[in-house]
Protein backbone atom coordinates (compact mmCIF):
# COMPACT_ATOMS: atom_id res chain seq x y z
CA UNK A 1 0.00 0.00 0.00
CA UNK A 2 1.39 3.39 -1.03
CA UNK A 3 -1.29 5.60 0.54
CA UNK A 4 -1.77 5.89 4.28
CA UNK A 5 -4.64 7.93 5.66
CA UNK A 6 -4.91 9.61 9.06
CA UNK A 7 -8.06 11.31 10.35
CA UNK A 8 -7.77 13.83 13.18
CA UNK A 9 -9.38 12.95 16.50
CA UNK A 10 -12.12 15.53 15.93
CA UNK A 11 -12.80 14.10 12.44
CA UNK A 12 -12.37 17.46 10.70
CA UNK A 13 -9.01 16.88 9.00
CA UNK A 14 -7.56 14.08 6.88
CA UNK A 15 -3.94 13.58 5.91
CA UNK A 16 -3.09 11.37 2.95
CA UNK A 17 0.52 10.18 3.07
CA UNK A 18 1.95 9.21 -0.33
CA UNK A 19 4.87 6.79 -0.40
CA UNK A 20 6.89 6.01 -3.52
CA UNK A 21 5.89 7.01 -7.04
CA UNK A 22 2.77 9.17 -7.36
CA UNK A 23 1.59 8.01 -10.77
CA UNK A 24 -1.19 6.15 -12.61
CA UNK A 25 -0.64 3.00 -10.56
CA UNK A 26 -2.10 4.84 -7.54
CA UNK A 27 -5.33 6.06 -9.15
CA UNK A 28 -7.68 3.59 -7.45
CA UNK A 29 -5.81 3.56 -4.14
CA UNK A 30 -5.95 7.36 -3.87
CA UNK A 31 -9.63 7.38 -4.89
CA UNK A 32 -10.41 4.89 -2.15
CA UNK A 33 -8.54 7.08 0.34
CA UNK A 34 -10.52 10.26 -0.39
CA UNK A 35 -13.96 8.92 -1.37
CA UNK A 36 -15.48 9.70 2.06
CA UNK A 37 -13.61 12.94 2.84
CA UNK A 38 -16.20 15.48 1.67
CA UNK A 39 -16.48 18.27 4.23
CA UNK A 40 -13.06 17.58 5.76
CA UNK A 41 -9.86 19.60 5.47
CA UNK A 42 -7.48 17.59 3.29
CA UNK A 43 -3.69 17.56 3.41
CA UNK A 44 -1.57 15.49 1.02
CA UNK A 45 1.79 14.73 2.64
CA UNK A 46 4.40 14.06 -0.05
CA UNK A 47 7.35 13.56 2.30
CA UNK A 48 7.86 9.94 1.16
CA UNK A 49 6.88 10.48 -2.48
CA UNK A 50 9.83 9.86 -4.76
CA UNK A 51 8.32 10.85 -8.10
CA UNK A 52 5.26 12.54 -9.59
CA UNK A 53 4.14 12.53 -13.21
CA UNK A 54 1.15 13.94 -15.11
CA UNK A 55 -1.05 11.12 -13.81
CA UNK A 56 -0.23 12.20 -10.25
CA UNK A 57 -1.21 15.75 -11.17
CA UNK A 58 -4.45 14.43 -12.64
CA UNK A 59 -5.19 12.48 -9.47
CA UNK A 60 -4.87 15.69 -7.44
CA UNK A 61 -7.19 17.58 -9.81
CA UNK A 62 -9.77 14.79 -9.72
CA UNK A 63 -9.64 14.75 -5.92
CA UNK A 64 -10.12 18.52 -5.78
CA UNK A 65 -13.09 18.28 -8.14
CA UNK A 66 -14.70 15.28 -6.39
CA UNK A 67 -14.37 16.88 -2.96
CA UNK A 68 -15.67 20.17 -4.37
CA UNK A 69 -12.78 22.09 -2.83
CA UNK A 70 -12.04 25.64 -3.99
CA UNK A 71 -8.58 26.57 -5.22
CA UNK A 72 -6.09 26.54 -2.36
CA UNK A 73 -8.25 24.44 -0.02
CA UNK A 74 -6.19 21.25 -0.36
CA UNK A 75 -2.68 21.50 1.08
CA UNK A 76 0.28 19.73 -0.49
CA UNK A 77 3.01 19.51 2.14
CA UNK A 78 6.57 18.24 2.49
CA UNK A 79 7.27 18.27 -1.25
CA UNK A 80 10.76 17.37 -2.41
CA UNK A 81 12.46 19.88 -4.70
CA UNK A 82 11.82 17.66 -7.75
CA UNK A 83 8.11 17.27 -6.98
CA UNK A 84 7.73 20.96 -6.16
CA UNK A 85 9.30 21.76 -9.54
CA UNK A 86 6.71 19.56 -11.30
CA UNK A 87 3.90 21.27 -9.36
CA UNK A 88 5.18 24.74 -10.22
CA UNK A 89 5.72 23.94 -13.91
CA UNK A 90 2.08 22.79 -14.01
CA UNK A 91 1.09 26.02 -12.18
CA UNK A 92 -0.49 24.04 -9.34
CA UNK A 93 0.28 26.86 -6.92
CA UNK A 94 -2.87 28.47 -8.38
CA UNK A 95 -5.03 25.45 -7.47
CA UNK A 96 -3.43 24.08 -4.29
CA UNK A 97 -1.71 25.43 -1.20
CA UNK A 98 1.87 24.14 -1.53
CA UNK A 99 4.17 24.06 1.48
Amino acid sequence: MSIKRDISSDGKQAVLHVKGEFNFALVQEVRNAYVDLKGKDVIVDLREATYMDSAGLGILLNMQDYLNKPNGAIKLVNCSDAIKRVLLIAKFEKKFHIE
